[in-house]
């Protein structure tokens, strides 16, 4: 169990480095007049920092040596 947590740390550092952040769609605005209906909808990027990816990886193989004992 602790080897496939490491390896998702791993996987999802690597992940954060590549990429950087993610990009999200959320309704902001929503009207409705009788039939007709109007939305507004706003995309927004969150950013990963560089020092969240590379603790991420640093975590899972810490943990991968440690279940590997």
């Amino acid at each position: 169990m602790v080897r496939l947590v490491g390896i998702a740390l791993v996987a999802l550092g690597v992940l954060a480095l590549v990429y950087g952040g993610f990009t999200y769609t959320r309704d902001t605005h929503e009207l409705r007049l009788g039939a007709v209906e109007l939305s507004l909808k706003q995309k927004e990027h969150v950013n990963v920092p560089v020092w969240f990816g590379v603790g991420t990886i640093a975590f899972g193989v810490a943990l991968l040596l440690v279940a590997r004992k």
